[in-house]
């Protein structure tokens, strides 16, 4: 049995984060909606966080749990931000816009001794971002710590586990905030900590075994951490009824194709290549809008992986490389989530093929992929790459995308890619690549005016692609490969180098 932690979100732009402090601490946690709630199985779960918000609960549609009432009986809570204030306003407290609202940090003021601050020095830094304050509380609440501006920063139920913050512990701005979030699990929820790479393997290969018996799977590679964990994961419970194809779709980098699929061979996966770069070029043609090239290559894919895939006798299974943000953000919250454009593991395969799913790592982050992958001994060349997008080259080839301009990208990624990991820098960049752009611009070669491509690098750092922040590459090294670029690639004649962060940008230009 899998002990368990339940974050219920209402929309706030940290819960991910909530759920990765908890998991750093090797504890299961699940997000789920509020407006969606499993049922609670009481002797999995062992406590409940309830995330921030960007409602006010003075508002008419904000979020309400109404069984948080049971829950309280039975399990302990923490509420942090719009959560806690929501457990006030719903017995008796008062909570009501602040004068001035607070955002950034602050300093946490020590009330009481309570078992939720135990090892935290008074005057910790902590990250305050609410436009409402919790001003006073009924009998039944006690506070144990402020700030200089707040009188309430964080409160405990007499007499029961369940505990409010009006910070947020999960963000690093937060200094002791892990160390919050640790007593809430270990001293108060009794959790044991036992959520290990090891153990997740382990208790992986052995659920697919019984899930699969001697049933074949099918699988996409791509050459990524994920799908390639996925693969060695069902290859352990499976052996050789798990057949793996890597479709060359002619939108990864140079050389890429024949490297991945002999690394492939040489880890004993049963994987066929397929070489469909024309036609992948041929359905790209005249289309420059990003969404319809990323359905053009999705459709295709799907198409070329299923004509693959029915060579293959009495196949039951389709095996996905999902993680969890993919899943968290295939589920709607009310309010903040919008489309910001469709992701490549959607499509219509599992309805086209009428097979069933299986989905080894649906319940990891991608840092916890790798760690997995490390335990399972897998080349650190393949784990340690970067992320690469589901549509490749597609969506970093702005405007048409034809086989000419795909090599003109090969080669400046190439350059890139390679730049940094002999000067090396790649393993200290999450993830980074080059952008072919539609437009050309005026140039001197020699003693001749030119007008030719622009390209853009991008290089940045994150934990999990949800935030990331531009990459401070050194001067002299962009320097360089602008030099080499535009030396030895025909037809790039600026190289420009991007400095967004996300957000407001996304990493990918597409």
């Amino acid at each position: 049995m899998q002990e368990k932690i339940i974050i219920l979100d209402f929309g706030s732009q940290y819960t991910q984060l909530i759920a990765r402090r908890v998991r750093e601490l090797n504890v299961f946690c699940e997000i789920h909606p509020f407006n969606n709630i499993p049922e609670i199985d009481y002797q999995e779960v062992k406590g409940i966080i309830l995330s921030g918000s960007p409602y006010s609960v003075h508002q008419e549609d904000s979020p309400r749990v109404p069984q948080i009432s049971e829950w309280r009986k039975k399990l302990p809570i923490l509420a942090v931000c719009y959560g806690a204030q929501l457990l006030v306003h719903t017995h008796e407290g008062e909570v009501k816009r602040s004068e001035t609202r607070e955002y950034g940090r602050a300093k946490l003021i020590t009330v009481t001794e309570n078992p939720l601050l135990e090892g935290i020095t008074n005057d910790s830094q902590i990250w305050m971002s609410h436009g409402d304050s919790i001003y006073s509380l009924p009998d039944s609440i006690e506070i144990i710590a402020k700030t200089a501006s707040i009188p309430v920063a964080a409160y405990h139920f007499k007499g029961e586990p369940t505990y409010g913050l009006q910070f947020h512990p999960e963000v690093t701005h937060s200094t002791d905030g892990k160390k919050i979030v640790e007593n809430f699990l270990v001293k108060i929820c009794k959790c044991s900590q036992d959520f290990t790479p090891a153990a997740f393997a382990e208790d992986t290969i052995k659920a697919l075994k019984e899930k699969l018996g001697n049933d074949k799977v099918v699988l996409a590679l791509s050459g990524g951490v994920d799908s390639t964990v996925a693969a060695v994961l069902l290859h352990r419970a499976i052996g050789e009824n798990l057949h793996g194809i890597f479709v060359d779709n002619g939108l990864l980098r140079k050389g890429e194709f024949e490297e991945v699929l002999e690394t492939y061979h040489k880890m004993g996966l049963n994987v066929t290549g397929v070489d469909s770069k024309e036609r992948f070029y041929h359905k790209l043609k005249d289309k420059t809008d990003p969404e319809d090239k990323r359905k053009a290559i999705g459709y295709t894919f799907i198409e070329v992986f299923d004509e693959e895939a029915k060579r293959i006798q009495d196949v039951k299974w389709l095996g996905q490389g999902t993680i969890y943000p993919d899943v968290i953000e295939s589920v709607s919250v009310k309010g903040p989530s919008a489309t910001i454009k469709s992701h490549h593991n959607v499509g219509g395969l599992p309805e086209k093929m009428n097979l069933k799913i299986v989905e080894p790592l649906r319940d990891l982050f991608k840092d916890e992929v790798r760690r997995v992958g490390t335990e399972l001994g897998i080349d650190a060349l393949i784990l340690n790459r970067h992320p690469f997008p589901g549509p490749g080259l597609g969506i970093r080839i702005l405007g048409e995308v034809s086989a000419e301009r795909v090599s003109i990208l090969q080669e400046v990624d190439a350059i890139f890619i390679n730049g940094l990991k002999e000067t090396g820098l790649y393993d200290d960049v999450w993830q980074a690549g080059s952008m072919l752009l539609p437009v050309n611009s005026v140039g001197v070669m020699g003693d001749e005016r030119t007008y030719e491509n622009v390209v853009a690098l991008r290089a940045v750092t994150s934990l999990d692609g949800m935030t990331a922040d531009w990459c401070h590459l050194p001067y002299d090294f962009l320097a360089d490969i602008s030099n080499k670029i535009i030396n030895n690639v025909r037809g790039v004649n600026r190289v420009v180098y991007d400095i967004s962060s996300k957000p407001p940008a996304t990493i990918e230009w597409e």
